[in-house]
């Protein structure tokens, strides 16, 4: 019987092709970005909306952001969330 490949083994297979690799490394960050405004909201203790007041914007950016759809946010909205949450906004160039 053949072993079936793992999504381990199809993902490693996937990332050989370069134009895959640059998008699904372009996703990751944006899903990185969201994942660190959730847990540091949950880590206050505010709601989506909680947040969403203190940054004087709506829920909804708040969800699209959490969930790496931010697309049309600005630098500026992440400052304010860095403000509202007494946070320090690092942002930084790798190679």
């Amino acid at each position: 019987m053949q072993k079936l490949p793992t999504l381990r083994d199809y993902l490693n297979e996937e990332l050989k092709d370069k134009e895959f690799k640059k998008f699904y490394e372009e996703e990751g960050r944006k899903l990185e970005i969201g994942y660190k405004i959730a847990q540091l909201r949950q880590k206050l203790g505010l709601t989506q909306k909680q947040l969403a007041e203190k940054v004087r914007t709506s829920q909804t950016v708040i969800s699209r952001l959490e969930s790496g759809d931010y697309w049309q946010c600005s630098l500026r909205t992440l400052e304010k969330i860095a403000l509202a949450t007494g946070t320090q906004l690092d942002i930084s160039f790798r190679k």
